[in-house]
């Protein structure tokens, strides 16, 4: 008999996935989201063993018509990447415990990614603006002109922010998951712990917010801030929800009239930004907390190649 894709016994969870049996390490990789919403109502019900390239081919096209969890319709070619690599992770752990005889996902590629797919703001300075006086406006801010994820922003500390040297260090990030709720966590690679260098707008924005939070203690007698602090939290200081904030800036991007722009487009738009000004790859991706500049060109390749005129000068500059 085959292996299949049994339901995770009670007890398993994520974080300990590395010291399960290799049949339950598979199981507690397939509870992860994209696992449960995207991999097994899919193709959760044949045997591991008899997944072939066309069944592959088949799921890919499958998400694209109907992989949104809530079954109203398709999801785009960056997510389907994410699921292809989840489940070729998944198998090649199946085969290195023998479980199958190889991933047949090394046969097939995930669909690739059109570059429209990539959600820019072209202006930004209207959004900022737009953002003025919103709940939103500082930690969104703070994303768009530092290229920080939304789990970095949230994980910040004062005692991280040094605004007379315009710098922030970024050392951990928050997350939420089923299994621990909501934690902080160390960044996935040595490049995610990072010194990013502020600009002057995002550094008076600050000041006049750290203001603002001393003003509010003052009046609701709670003392003054602790370097441990963090800079967006709730009243009692308890850290804020990732998914609630990322649900608060889609209905705000709704009110403005931007609904494709999700909090994670921000990150794009300044990665953008840098490109534009002909920012070197080794500072982008240093900025970004990309573990290789490769990372960075392979997600951002499509922008770098719109614009082959700066090169040319750069030539005209040299035979003059």
């Amino acid at each position: 008999m085959g292996v299949g894709w049994p339901s995770v016994p009670s007890g398993i969870e994520n974080g300990t996935a590395s010291v399960l049996p290799p049949r339950l390490r598979l199981v507690a990789l397939m509870d992860a989201p994209l696992g449960k919403n995207q991999i097994v109502p899919h193709i959760g019900a044949m045997v591991l063993q008899k997944v072939r390239p066309l069944h592959i081919e088949q799921w890919h096209t499958d998400l694209r018509t109907n992989g949104r969890a809530d079954g109203k319709g398709g999801i785009g070619a960056r997510t389907i990447g994410h699921c292809h690599r989840l489940l070729s992770s998944a198998l090649n752990d199946a085969a290195e415990n023998d479980l199958v005889l190889r991933n047949v996902m090394h046969s097939k590629s995930p669909p690739k990614v059109p570059d429209e797919e990539m959600i820019i703001v072209r202006d930004v300075l209207a959004l900022i603006e737009k953002l003025k006086g919103s709940r939103i406006e500082i930690l969104a801010t703070v994303s768009l002109l530092t290229g920080m994820r939304l789990g970095e922003v949230l994980a910040l500390r004062w005692s991280r922010v040094d605004l007379d040297k315009k710098m922030i260090k970024v050392r951990e990030a928050l997350e939420f998951t089923k299994a621990h709720g909501i934690r902080f966590k160390a960044p996935k690679s040595k490049a995610g712990r990072r010194e990013i260098t502020l600009p002057d707008v995002l550094v008076n924005v600050l000041r006049d917010y750290r203001k603002a939070q001393l003003e509010l203690r003052m009046k609701l007698g709670t003392g003054k801030l602790h370097d441990n602090d963090l800079l967006f939290a709730n009243i009692d200081g308890a850290p804020l929800s990732p998914n609630a904030v990322s649900a608060a800036w889609s209905d705000y991007a709704k009110q403005i009239g931007i609904p494709e722009v999700t909090f994670h487009s921000l990150r794009h738009t300044h990665a953008s930004q840098l490109i534009d000004q002909s920012v070197d790859i080794v500072t982008i991706s240093n900025r970004l907390g990309h573990a290789k500049p490769d990372i960075t060109l392979r997600i951002y390749a499509h922008l770098f190649r719109k614009d082959d005129s700066k090169a040319a000068e750069a030539i005209n500059a040299i035979l003059k």
